[in-house]
């Protein structure tokens, strides 16, 4: 079953045959998989949150399906590249937004680490605006397009990793633990349960290419990099048709569904703009 769901995944990234193992094919899945299946939230934004198993989450890509965020996206990819034949490993991942969120370490984040001829590697489908490519762990900074990163604290499996100033979040601790599919759950669980979950505010979308990365967050579609741009996509016809080319699937949900959360995430906006954000 995993033979075969692997095959179909390498169809939808474009690839007939398997690669070899190597950094250059990791690389080159990597890109092709950030380039098919976007970064988004929308089944836990319409209530029905998917579960994290990699397996169901690699057979939902290969599919044609949308992934969901980071643990369904690292996780599938574990999946493939086990079968493809990478010694791959799972590390414990703590996403942050300032300084201070660092000081209390929780699972919000799944982190791969994969040794080929020796070396380390770390490959992330689930930052969203993150990397494009896999980067050694080693200290350094690191330049992606138009964005810049940093490693630093390179201890052994545990490093930390700073963001580009313009993203999203502010940076990632990665720790030596590997954490158990159910440790996975119920981080999820936390994460896509409202009313305090992570990922049930706003709905967010993200798309990382070679020159930037596209992003509709609520009813705003912008774009970093090369032809950066800013919009608000008030009329739902709009809204729906940056989803569909950022690449999101749209057959599980209906049209009053999305309706019933472009209103919201409108709303959710103007309240936003009249608060001065």
């Amino acid at each position: 079953m995993t033979t075969e769901t692997v095959d179909r995944y390498l169809a939808r990234l474009g690839l007939a045959r398997r690669p070899a193992p190597t950094v250059e094919a990791l690389a080159d899945l990597h890109r092709r998989h950030l380039d098919a299946v976007p970064y988004e939230n929308l089944a836990i934004m319409l209530g029905r949150p998917d579960a994290t198993d990699p397996g169901q989450a690699l057979a939902r890509i290969a599919a044609g399906g949308n992934a969901g965020y980071c643990f369904h996206h690292n996780g599938a990819f574990e999946v493939a590249l086990r079968e493809l034949g990478y010694p791959v490993q799972r590390r414990f991942g703590h996403v942050w937004t300032t300084p201070d969120s660092r000081a209390a370490p929780v699972l919000n984040h799944l982190v791969l680490l994969v040794t080929i001829d020796g070396r380390r590697w770390w490959p992330d489908l689930g930052l969203g605006d993150g990397l494009r490519d896999p980067v050694e762990v080693v200290p350094g900074r690191i330049r992606q397009g138009p964005h810049r990163y940093e490693i630093s604290q390179v201890t052994g499996d545990e490093w930390s990793f700073r963001h580009d100033r313009a993203g999203s979040f502010g940076g990632v601790d990665v720790y030596a633990r590997r954490p158990s599919p159910d440790e996975v759950a119920a981080a999820h669980r936390t994460l896509s349960t409202p009313p305090d979950g992570r990922f049930t505010r706003m709905l967010v979308v993200q798309r990382r290419d070679e020159a930037g990365t596209e992003t509709l967050r609520g009813i705003r579609h912008q774009r970093a990099g090369d032809g950066a741009l800013t919009r608000d996509l008030h009329r739902y016809g709009d809204w729906r048709a940056a989803l569909t080319s950022l690449g999101v699937n749209l057959s599980g949900a209906t049209d009053e569904e999305l309706r019933d959360l472009h209103a919201r995430m409108r709303a959710a906006h103007e309240e936003r703009i009249a608060a001065g954000g």
